[in-house]
C-alpha cells in the first residue's frame, strides 16, 4: 500500500505557486483556507482560530509574515506547493529566495485598498524574473469596496513595472478568504474556494522538466539540533535519492563532494520523509554540511551548477554590544559576548539579507540589514530567547559611486486624513524628501515621496503623534542617489537620571514641568538612564530619587494627592527611532531602557570638550 502511494506521488503533476500580498490583505488567511480545501487538516488537528502559516509569535502579534514557509495541497490529483512570501521590503532577502522556487504567483489585493507599495516591491521582483501572475481580489464583502477599480489599478501597476504582454493578460478571481469563497464574478458568491484552485491548475501549466542529470538550487534552509542544517529548494531536473553522492557547487566556483542522508517533501503543513524526489517538486535534504543559500546540488559525475541568487545589499547598520549597564544580568540568560556572537552567527545561516562585521572591540559588532524593521525583528527574537544586548542608533550605509558620496533613497507612501496632509508634506520636506504624487481617496489623502532612508528614521512616530494615530506609512528601497545634506534630528533633549535608585512620585511630580517622563513611579533606575524628554533643546540631569523631607509640622494644602501624567511607553522600533547618536537602547527580556553611552555626567562633559 505504501509503495502504491509512493508511485502515485512520483507520477503526480506539480504546481509551485508563490502568494504575494501587502501586509494585512488576507494572504495568510487565504493559504489556511486552501490547506483546508485540500482536506489536509482534520478539525481536531487544528488549533481553533489560529493561523497555521504565521506560526512564529512575532508574526502573530504583528500580523505580518517574516519568514517564508512552504506547505502543499493535493487537489484533483495535482500537488500544489504554496509558498508564503513576506510582504515587507525589509525582508527582500526572503522574497528573492522563494521566487526562485515558484512557477507562478498569485497576487492577492484588498478590494478596498488596492495595490500597495509592498505589493509593488515583490510583484516587481516576480515580473522581472518572467513569472506569470494570477490576480486574486480579496475582501469583496467589505463596505465601499471597488473591485473593478482595483482591477484597473493592478493592470496600470503591472504596465508601470514593465510586464510583458503575456503577463498583462492575467485572469482575475474575486472573493473573501475570511468567509471561505472565491468566484470569477465578484457579484456571484460561491460556497468554496474551488474556483481559485481550478484556475491555478488551468492557468499555470506544469513546468516542462528538462532532461538531464541532477540540478537543484538551494534557496532556503532550516536548522535542526538533531540533523544539523537542512537544505531546501526546487529540484530543477534529474532526481534526488537517499544516500545519493552529490557535488555541492559553491557560489565562488568551488566544488565539494557530499552524500545526501535523508530526503523530505512538503505534505500539508508537515515535512514527510521519502526515498526519492521527482523534478519540479520542492524538497528538503539533510546530511550535507557547509553549504550556503545560492549553492547548487549537482550530479556527482557531471556537475552542471545553476546560476546563483543575486541579493539586494543591506541599507542600514546598527552597533550591537553586550549589556554593561548597572542592571546587567538581572533578567537575561545569555549575556556574555560569546553568547551574543554565537547567536548572530546562527542568524546569518538563514537570514540572507543580514551581515555581521566584528569591530576592534571584542564585545561590539556592526550588524547590517535592510531597514529598522528587519533589524528590530532580530532584536525582538533575541530578547524573547533570553538575551541581553545594547544597540546604538540605526545608521544608513553611505556608498561612493564614481567618486560621488551617495545614500539610499526610498519611495515613501503616506495615507492619512486630508486635514493632516500639510503636516506630512512639511515634515517630509524638512527631512530632504521630495513630493512626487498626491491622490485624494474619500476623506483621506495618499501622498508619495522620494526621501533618503535617514529621513524615515523617527518619522513614523512624529506622524502618528500629529495625526492621532491615523497615518499609515509604507516605504521601499529605490536606489542610491547623491547625498542630500544634513537632516535636522530630534529637537528636544533628554532628561537624564543623576542617581541610581527608585523613582519617587514626589520628585516626579515636582519635575513634571521639565518634560515628559518615560518611567513610572517606584521604578528602578540608574545614573545615566534617559528617563524622559526635556521640554527644551539640550540634555538636563534630574534627580527623581529624592523623597519628601518629613517634619512634625503640617502645612495646609501641601499634602494633597500627587497627580502624575502617565509615562510614555515606547515599543522597540520607537526606541530605535527615538535615540540620539550618544545613546543606546538597553534590551533585556522584560525591559527596554534608553541610556547615555557614557553614564556619568562628568565623562559626558569631558567627551564634549574633547569633541
Amino acid at each position: 500500500m505504501k509503495l502504491n502511494a509512493e508511485l502515485i506521488r512520483l507520477k503526480m503533476e506539480i504546481r509551485n505557486i508563490a502568494i504575494i500580498a501587502h501586509v494585512d490583505h488576507g494572504k495568510t488567511t487565504l493559504v489556511d483556507k486552501m490547506i483546508e480545501a485540500g482536506s489536509v487538516l482534520n478539525e481536531r488537528d487544528r488549533p481553533t482560530g489560529e493561523l497555521i502559516m504565521d506560526n512564529n509569535d512575532l508574526e502573530r502579534e504583528r500580523g505580518i509574515t517574516i519568514v517564508s514557509k512552504n506547505v502543499s495541497v493535493t487537489y484533483k490529483g495535482t500537488k500544489i506547493n504554496i509558498i508564503d512570501t513576506p510582504g515587507h521590503a525589509d525582508f527582500g532577502g526572503e522574497v528573492e529566495r522563494v521566487l526562485n522556487m515558484a512557477d507562478g504567483v498569485c497576487l492577492l489585493v484588498d478590494a478596498f485598498e488596492g495595490p500597495m507599495p509592498q505589493t509593488r516591491f515583490v510583484l516587481g521582483k516576480a515580473l522581472s524574473m518572467g513569472i506569470k501572475p494570477l490576480l486574486v481580489i480579496n475582501k469583496v464583502d467589505k463596505e465601499n469596496c471597488t473591485p473593478d477599480e482595483v482591477h484597473e489599478k493592478v493592470f496600470d501597476l503591472m504596465f508601470e513595472l514593465d510586464a510583458n504582454e503575456e503577463q498583462l493578460d492575467f485572469p482575475t478571481i474575486y472573493g473573501s478568504a475570511k468567509n471561505g469563497w472565491m468566484s470569477e464574478d465578484w457579484k456571484k458568491q460561491t460556497d468554496s474556494i474551488a474556483p481559485l484552485l481550478d484556475k491555478i491548475l488551468e492557468y499555470f501549466p506544469p513546468r516542462k522538466i528538462e532532461e538531464g542529470n541532477t540540478q537543484m538550487l538551494i534557496t532556503s534552509l532550516d536548522f535542526s539540533s538533531y540533523v544539523g542544517r537542512i537544505a531546501i529548494g526546487r529540484l530543477s531536473r534529474g532526481e534526488i535519492n537517499e544516500n545519493q553522492p552529490v557535488i555541492i557547487s559553491k557560489s565562488d566556483g568551488k566544488q565539494e563532494k557530499h552524500r545526501i542522508k535523508e530526503v523530505f517533501v512538503f505534505d500539508g503543513i508537515e515535512r514527510r520523509k521519502v526515498s526519492s524526489v521527482q523534478a519540479g517538486d520542492i524538497c528538503a535534504i539533510t546530511g550535507i554540511e557547509g553549504f550556503e543559500i545560492g549553492d547548487s546540488i549537482c550530479d556527482a559525475e557531471n556537475p552542471e551548477p545553476l546560476p546563483t541568487i543575486k541579493l539586494d545589499e543591506p541599507t542600514m547598520s546598527m552597533l550591537f554590544s553586550i549589556n554593561d549597564s548597572p542592571f546587567f544580568g538581572k533578567e537575561g540568560k545569555f549575556v556574555t559576548s560569546r553568547h551574543i556572537f554565537d547567536r548572530l552567527q546562527k542568524e546569518l545561516e538563514k537570514n540572507l539579507a543580514l551581515r555581521v562585521n566584528e569591530t576592534d572591540k571584542a564585545d561590539k559588532w556592526m550588524v547590517f540589514g535592510r531597514g529598522v524593521l528587519h533589524l528590530s525583528v532580530l532584536i525582538e527574537t533575541m530578547r524573547r530567547e533570553g538575551y541581553e544586548i545594547q544597540v546604538g542608533q540605526p545608521q544608513v550605509i553611505i556608498k561612493e559611486v564614481d567618486g560621488v558620496k551617495c545614500e539610499p533613497i526610498e519611495e515613501l507612501t503616506i495615507d492619512l486624513p486630508e486635514e493632516f496632509s500639510g503636516t506630512a508634506v512639511e515634515a517630509v520636506t524638512k527631512r530632504k524628501g521630495e513630493m512626487k504624487n498626491m491622490v485624494p481617496k474619500g476623506d483621506r489623502m495618499i501622498i508619495t515621496f522620494e526621501i533618503p532612508s535617514r529621513g524615515i528614521i523617527g518619522l513614523r512616530n512624529y506622524l502618528l503623534t500629529q495625526t492621532a494615530g491615523e497615518a499609515i506609512m509604507n516605504h521601499r528601497f529605490l536606489e542610491y542617489q547623491p547625498y542630500k545634506g544634513e537632516i535636522p534630528g530630534r529637537q528636544n533633549g533628554s532628561l537624564i537620571s543623576l542617581e541610581q535608585g527608585t523613582s519617587i512620585p514626589f520628585s516626579l511630580n515636582n519635575l513634571q514641568d521639565r518634560g515628559k517622563f518615560f518611567v513610572a513611579p517606584n521604578e528602578d533606575i540608574y545614573e545615566g538612564q534617559v528617563i524622559g524628554e526635556n521640554s527644551r533643546a539640550g540634555d538636563l540631569c534630574v534627580n527623581v530619587t529624592k523623597t519628601k523631607k518629613l517634619t512634625n509640622m503640617r502645612a495646609s494644602g501641601s499634602d494633597d494627592k500627587v497627580r502624575l501624567a502617565p509615562p510614555k511607553v515606547f515599543s522597540l522600533e520607537e526606541c530605535l527611532e527615538y535615540i540620539q547618536e550618544d545613546e543606546y537602547v538597553e534590551i533585556t527580556p522584560k525591559n527596554l531602557r534608553i541610556r547615555k553611552i557614557l553614564l556619568k555626567e562628568t565623562e559626558r562633559k569631558r567627551g564634549h570638550k574633547i569633541a
